[in-house]
């Protein structure tokens, strides 16, 4: 059993017009949480002068984050949520699908998936 899942992805090929500003990507970012079924407890998203954006929005599930190179085409990507593990593949696929990306480098992990071991900690200290 795992707590959450956690997928890293490199999107490359992206249209520039969709990644160049924080007004162009924040949309797509948070219908991507909707899409995922995900609960938004805030966000902030950051321009870049002449051209770029980074954004991040703390989830009741965790959190979803990205940076863009509008002159690669790149967007970095972060989508780490806890809960129905699907939700995550829901919003990664609604921005494949919306960004429209040439190729894609990306893992997906387990996290958490050794809390069934109960390790026992020994040192008090520890605990603080």
């Amino acid at each position: 059993m795992a707590v959450g899942v956690h997928i890293i992805a490199d999107l490359y090929g992206i249209d520039a017009g969709l990644i160049s500003s924080a007004d162009a990507i924040s949309p797509i970012m948070e219908n991507a949480i909707k899409e995922g079924n995900l609960t938004e407890i805030s966000s902030q998203y950051y321009q870049f002068r002449p051209m770029g954006a980074s954004g991040i929005a703390l989830l009741a599930e965790s959190h979803l984050s990205f940076h863009t190179w509008p002159e690669y085409g790149l967007v970095t990507l972060d989508i780490y949520t806890c809960g129905d593990r699907s939700n995550a593949d829901k919003a990664f696929d609604y921005l494949l699908n919306t960004l429209r990306p040439t190729s894609i480098d990306y893992r997906k992990f387990e996290r958490g998936s050794k809390v069934e071991e109960n390790v026992k900690i020994d040192n008090p200290q520890l605990m603080l």
